[in-house]
């Protein structure tokens, strides 16, 4: 049923978010070191200087964000505002103060919302930003748009994306992300999820102000390949730790999410949990992989447990808001 994987999308994010908060941007040494391994929602540990205090199942900016780019979405009918996307994020950051301390706000994000805070255009705020802060928002995007019109998929993540990260890298990671997770929504299997992802890559690619960097579609078929060689899952994930990233580079962190996704078969928790351990920009990647996994998998691969923690952690109804979005889809 199209509605519960669309639901399933939205809690994923949410998911594989909090799964990974406590070990957010820990080196992967460090995470086992302190861990062992995680295997489900945990505090923010004391040493932690951005999540010390934060209750097991809380989600991060990841999902603040999203939820964000929801509430715009609802407020405007279904349409993509750039303009209202923006001021409902940079609500949502004054709201949290995220710019007066070290916190989880994004570098890119940090950069363009302070510009336009400060007065700068939404439309001119965002050109250089390409790091993985318009990807780890994108699911909504993804939940209103049919992959069977890929343009008009890549217009709406150039909206959504526009405000904070206007560049050909930033834009195109959060397509092939955006292209995946629609097309999982429409039932494809992972033949066509890929194949949607790359559509909406290239198109994603022709977008936003052009900078250097390596082609997170490339880097995406890399990680399969290795999936396919690779049988020892603690040799993969190191394989892909080391050698592509999990930082918050959009063609390091995108495509380790979606060969996550790929390698769990849309498993939605297993996938958060091996985001989690990762190493890197945890919350991030798990968020990415988690919302696919949940658009392949619907909330019936969820368990509820996980759903009701989440909700009750962060006091936000989040199968309410995915059938909002739901509706638009249509």
């Amino acid at each position: 049923m199209v509605k519960n994987k669309v639901i399933g999308s939205l809690v994923g994010v949410a998911l594989g978010d909090a799964m990974g908060m406590p070990s957010q941007l820990w080196p992967r040494e460090r995470v086992k070191a302190h861990f062992g391994k995680i295997d489900g929602f945990l505090p923010g540990p004391d040493e932690h200087h951005i999540v010390k205090g934060f209750k097991a199942g809380t989600f991060t900016d990841d999902t603040g964000q999203a939820l964000k780019i929801c509430e715009s979405l609802i407020q405007n009918d279904g349409v993509v505002k750039p303009e209202a996307i923006a001021y409902a994020i940079l609500d949502w950051v004054e709201e949290q103060h995220l710019f007066d301390k070290n916190s989880i706000l994004g570098p890119s994000s940090k950069v363009a919302l302070m510009k336009i805070k400060n007065g700068t255009p939404v439309t001119e705020a965002g050109g250089a930003g390409d790091t993985n802060g318009a990807a780890m928002r994108i699911a909504p995007i993804g939940m209103i748009s049919k992959s069977d019109d890929i343009k008009r998929l890549v217009d709406h993540v150039e909206q959504a994306s526009l405000a904070t990260h206007n560049t050909n890298i930033a834009i195109a990671g959060a397509a092939m992300l955006a292209g995946a997770l629609s097309a999982a929504i429409d039932g494809d299997d992972w033949d066509g999820i890929l194949e949607k992802a790359y559509l909406a890559y290239d198109e994603g690619f022709t977008r936003g102000n052009i900078i250097y960097g390596p082609s997170s579609k490339e880097r995406l078929k890399l990680a399969l390949k290795w999936i396919e060689e690779e049988k020892d899952e603690e040799k993969l994930m190191d394989q892909l730790y080391y050698v592509l990233g999990s930082g918050v580079h959009t063609t390091e962190s995108v495509p380790v999410a979606i060969a996550l996704a790929y390698y769990a078969k849309g498993d939605a928790v297993k996938a958060s949990i091996l985001a989690a351990n990762l190493g890197g920009d945890c919350d991030t990647v798990g968020a990415m992989t988690g919302g696919l996994c949940g658009a392949y998998s619907g909330i019936e691969g969820i368990p509820s447990e996980y759903v009701q923690i989440l909700e009750e952690v962060n006091g936000v109804n989040l199968t309410t808001i995915a059938t909002k979005l739901f509706a638009y889809r249509q």
